[in-house]
């Protein structure tokens, strides 16, 4: 028996169960002549801006080895084949700008996905462009054709307190224009592993698979987060739903409408949490901020000033909460953005300024170093090996079907040697593959291997 079958039976065995008609009071329209409170209002407001999101990816079938194998195909005369499946997935968004047809969504709901399409409220079924995507903080924002659209307003995140309550509108399960409600059960959540910068709204407004990237709005109908997972021991819903703040999706979005992608810039600090007892060891009274615990040399944080043991309570006129929050604050700002710092030191506070470094500061585009690099941006680094510490290439970042993608270069790999040539810097890459030879040899190292690819 399908799940679906299994749950429209309980369903209708509890139909079965309820007391006869006669038995069942009729809810009064009035109470003391004033209407009884409803969310219909609000909610006929904000979910014509509610839409469902199909995106379809094309992988290949894996095959049995010997259907592989050049000589088993010749003896029995098999056709060249390459079997590829279509997958499916499904989730939700909502449209934040309606003359330029602005969507907003989970990166994992549209991650791989070679098509996507949107299914608005009015039946509607348009295709959408992926603008850009951070899976860092999970958010992907959509473009569709701008005819006769309805947006969200949004809220401001900031003024949310635990206890208001919120309502989350989705898809879930495929049950289009579903809407739960709740409270906001707890702000800043972090450390739970499932994005690189995390700051979530805890709610426990029912969330499921298909809500994942559908509104969080409050009782004025306005956006305050995007729902995008749960926590769930036994695989359903137990009241503990995650959704990221507005004013940080907002501000992840207006970098990939303006840059199609994420611009991070760099301080250059190793934050760590202000306990009790590293509160004591400081001596200091306060509760909240956050412990410099590294400054990297010649970072944005190096020359502002910043010393180990300080204790951050104030970044640009608002207040730092945690080292998680500070790290949510310098991820959102971006190069370039002035930097005003409150910190502790020795029982003083001092103010401190500084603005955000480029990490890619002195890269250059791998087109001027040799054809096979192109659209690989690279740089000068001293890399912790597995070999120890050894001056070499850095990959920063590869633009998807450029030549250097297509030789199999990625983003955050090391070039260490070229046809069995150390290579420490772009000079010696240049170097190295200033000749007419139609075949590479790279030695890199990506992650914690070390790979030799054939670059042709």
């Amino acid at each position: 028996m399908s799940r679906h079958r299994s749950l429209l039976t309980l369903l209708a065995l509890t139909v079965v169960m309820l007391p006869g008609p006669a038995a069942v009071a009729a809810l009064p329209a009035m109470v003391e002549d004033r209407p009884l409170p409803s969310l219909a209002p609000m909610l006929e407001r904000v979910t014509p801006a509610v839409v469902n999101i199909s995106s379809v990816s094309v992988v290949d079938e894996a095959q049995h080895p010997l259907l592989s194998d050049p000589f088993f195909r010749r003896f029995f005369d098999l056709p060249r084949l390459n079997r590829q499946r279509r997958s499916q997935s499904l989730g939700s968004g909502v449209i934040v700008d309606a003359e330029r047809g602005y969507v907003l969504t989970n990166h994992h709901v549209v991650d791989k996905a070679d098509e996507v399409r949107v299914t608005l409220a009015d039946g509607r079924v348009l295709e959408a462009e992926v603008l850009g995507v951070d899976p860092e903080t999970d958010v992907a924002v959509l473009k569709i054709p701008a005819e006769d659209l309805h947006a969200v307003r949004t809220a401001d995140s900031d003024h949310l307190r635990v206890g208001d309550f919120v309502v989350a509108i989705g898809n879930p399960f495929g049950l289009n224009q579903t809407v739960t409600s709740g409270i906001v059960s707890a702000l800043g959540r972090s450390g739970l592993g499932i994005e690189g910068y995390e700051n979530f709204i805890q709610t426990d407004a029912s969330i499921n698979p298909g809500n994942s990237g559908g509104p969080l709005v409050n009782l004025r109908g306005e956006l305050v987060g995007i729902n995008t997972a749960i926590l769930a021991p036994g695989g359903g819903n137990v009241g503990i739903g995650f959704a990221i703040p507005v004013n940080m999706v907002n501000s992840i979005m207006s970098q990939i409408v303006e840059f199609g992608g994420v611009r991070r810039g760099v301080f250059g600090v190793g934050l760590q949490e202000l306990t009790p007892q590293l509160a004591e060891a400081l001596d200091v009274s306060i509760r909240d901020g956050a412990v410099v615990a590294e400054v990297r040399d010649d970072s944005a944080a190096d020359r502002a000033g910043v010393e180990v043991g300080d204790i951050v309570v104030e970044l640009n006129d608002k207040p730092v909460l945690s080292a998680a929050g500070l790290r949510i604050q310098l991820a959102l700002l971006r190069i370039g953005d002035e930097v005003r710092l409150s910190v502790l030191r020795g029982g003083r506070e001092r103010q401190l300024r500084a603005r955000i470094a480029d990490p890619f500061e002195g890269y250059v585009d791998g087109a001027t170093i040799s054809r096979f690099f192109r659209g690989a941006l690279l740089g000068e680094v001293v890399d912790d090996s597995p070999f120890g510490k050894l001056e070499a290439v850095a990959v920063a970042r590869v633009a998807q079907d450029s030549n250097a993608w297509r030789i199999g270069l990625r983003g955050d790999d090391v070039l260490i040697a070229v046809n069995d040539e150390r290579v420490e810097d772009l000079d010696d890459l240049a170097r190295v593959t200033n000749d007419n030879r139609e075949v590479w040899q790279l030695k890199l190292r990506r992650g914690s291997r070390v790979v030799t690819m054939v670059a042709r």
